[in-house]
């Protein structure tokens, strides 16, 4: 690259390539692109108002930029964390964790079996007769573990 082409950097070419880092970002995953594009674009203000500047300072000032930026969102981040809920997915009996039931079957032996909307479910239990009021508090598997709401 012929370093004549460096010296004719003007602003809105930092503002070019920090839309096409925005670009970037949106199409791939992370956040890392948008900080870069967030340094190219401070770069292009600074030159906005200092057009005197020479490439190298111009790379120099978006590389400090960027990492400033990237270091500066990488603790915001890990300050501001959400904590992660447990996925469900594939797990549809979990829906049922803390919903009553009435007993349609008795559990014997600590299995039974639950009629919920247009499934049986598999569940295990204390032994208790049909009729009983029951609270679903957790799975192994497929198989729902229930309770007694006199039980709680």
């Amino acid at each position: 690259m012929d370093p004549s082409m460096l010296e004719e950097i003007v602003f809105w070419n930092w503002w070019v390539f920090a839309l096409v880092l925005f670009i970037i970002e949106v199409l791939v995953a992370g956040t890392f692109f948008l900080w870069m594009g967030i340094s190219a674009g401070l770069v292009g203000l600074v030159l906005f108002f200092m057009p005197d500047l020479g490439w190298e300072i111009q790379l120099s000032l978006f590389a400090i930029f960027s990492v400033i930026s990237i270091i500066i969102s990488r603790i915001w981040l890990a300050r501001h964390a959400r904590a992660a809920t447990p996925s469900t997915l594939n797990q549809r009996g979990s829906q049922y964790i803390g919903r009553e039931f009435t007993l349609t079957e008795p559990i014997v032996n600590g299995i039974g079996r639950l009629n919920v909307d247009d499934t049986i479910w598999r569940i295990s239990g204390p032994d208790m007769d049909s009729g009983v009021q029951i609270i679903v508090d957790g799975m192994d598997g497929t198989i729902l573990r229930v309770k007694s709401t006199s039980a709680k």
